[in-house]
C-alpha cells in the first residue's frame, strides 16, 4: 500500500501484531490512536510468530527476536502495512527493507514484582521460587537475593501470574508495562526501582514497523524524546554485540535538555556487574543517542565486562 494512497483515499490501514493478549491489547491501543489521528478505518490483523508456537526457553530461542520474524515476513509480504513490536523484544541490527516509523511515548519502564502474600524482594523467604524468562532478569534476581531459586518460564502474563496464585512459585517478575496494558497491575506487590533494577533497553516502548518508504503511515505517532532515549539504550546493546536477551539492563532519560543514559552488565550467575552512567546536551551533537551510547558501551568494555558477560563487542 502506497502511504499517501492510505491516508488520502480512505484505504484501511492493516496492522499486524502476534495473538497474544498483551501484544493486542498494546495493538489496539495503537490503532485506535493511528484512526484518532488520521480519520481511517484501521483493521488488526494476528500473526503466529515463532516465539508463540514454542514452549521452549526464551534463551533457547535465540533471544525475544523470535518474535520479531514472522511480523516482518507479513509487512513484506503485503498481508499488512504496519506492525506493532514491544521494542524491548526487537533486534537492534537494521532490517532490509523496512523501517521504524513511529515510536510513541514511552510508559513506565520499570519490572514488577508480582508475590505471593504480599511480598516485596527483600521479603521473600530464603528458598523462594521465582519465575522468570528473562536472562537479564534471572541475573538481577541471583545478583540481589543468592538464596533464592530462580526458575525459568514462558507462557503469557496470566499464565505466569496463575503460577503464584496456584502456589507452584513464590513469585514471578514481569513488565509493569505489559501489567498496566492488561488492567493486572491489582498483582503487583513491588514496583523495582530502575536505580537499582535497570530494565531491557526499550521496555515500555512500542515500536511501529512499515515498509521503507511509507514511513508516512504512523508518523504522526512519534514521540521524539521517547525515540532519543530507546535509541541510547539499544544502541548499547547494538555496540556490545550482545543481543536483545542479554543480561543488560539500561535506562536512559531527558531533564532540562540532558540526555542521561545508564546500562549494567551482569554476569548470568549474577555474581559480577559493572554499571557506566554518562550524560551529554541534545543539542551539542548530531547523533546524541549514539554518541552517549558510544561512551557507556566504550567504558564498560574497558572495565572488562566483556570477561563475564556474554558480549560479542569486545574487539
Amino acid at each position: 500500500m502506497n502511504a499517501d494512497a492510505a491516508i488520502g483515499q480512505g484505504t484501511a490501514i492493516r496492522i499486524g501484531t502476534r495473538g497474544s493478549a498483551l501484544a493486542v491489547a498494546q495493538t489496539q491501543t495503537i490503532a485506535n490512536a493511528l484512526a484518532a489521528k488520521t480519520g481511517q478505518q484501521v483493521e488488526i490483523v494476528t500473526v503466529r510468530t515463532e516465539g508463540d508456537a514454542s514452549t521452549e526457553s526464551l534463551a533457547s530461542l535465540g533471544g525475544t527476536g523470535v518474535f520479531a520474524g514472522a511480523l516482518r515476513v507479513a509487512l513484506l509480504d503485503g498481508r499488512v502495512d504496519v506492525v506493532v513490536h514491544s521494542l524491548k523484544d526487537l533486534p537492534t541490527a537494521p532490517y532490509p527493507g523496512l523501517s521504524i516509523a513511529a515510536i510513541p511515548k514511552r510508559v513506565d519502564a520499570r519490572d514488577a514484582l508480582c508475590a505471593r502474600d504480599d511480598f516485596t524482594m527483600d521479603e521473600l523467604p530464603a528458598g523462594s521460587r521465582v519465575g522468570t524468562g528473562s536472562p537479564r532478569r534471572a541475573a538481577q534476581l541471583r545478583a540481589r537475593r543468592p538464596d533464592i531459586e530462580v526458575v525459568d518460564i514462558r507462557g503469557n502474563v496470566d499464565t505466569r501470574l496463575a503460577h503464584v496464585s496456584e502456589g507452584r512459585l513464590d513469585a514471578v517478575v514481569l513488565a509493569a508495562a505489559g501489567l498496566d496494558r492488561l488492567g493486572r497491575l491489582g498483582a503487583v506487590t513491588e514496583l523495582l526501582s530502575l536505580d537499582g533494577w535497570p530494565t531491557a533497553p526499550g521496555q515500555g516502548a512500542l515500536a511501529l514497523e512499515v515498509r521503507a518508504g511509507e514511513e508516512k503511515l504512523v508518523a504522526t505517532l512519534n514521540h521524539n524524546p521517547t525515540r532519543t532515549i530507546v535509541e541510547a539504550e539499544r544502541h548499547v546493546l547494538a555496540i556490545l554485540e550482545a543481543g536483545c536477551a542479554a543480561p543488560i539492563g539500561a535506562h536512559g532519560q531527558i531533564d532540562d535538555g540532558l540526555l542521561f543514559l545508564d546500562a549494567r552488565v551482569y554476569s548470568p550467575d549474577g555474581t559480577e556487574h559493572l554499571t557506566s552512567s554518562h550524560a551529554l546536551y541534545v543539542a551539542d551533537t548530531q547523533h546524541p543517542s549514539l554518541e552517549v551510547a558510544q561512551r557507556v558501551a566504550t567504558e564498560l568494555l574497558d572495565n572488562g565486562a566483556a570477561t563475564f558477560a556474554p558480549l560479542g563487542g569486545a574487539a
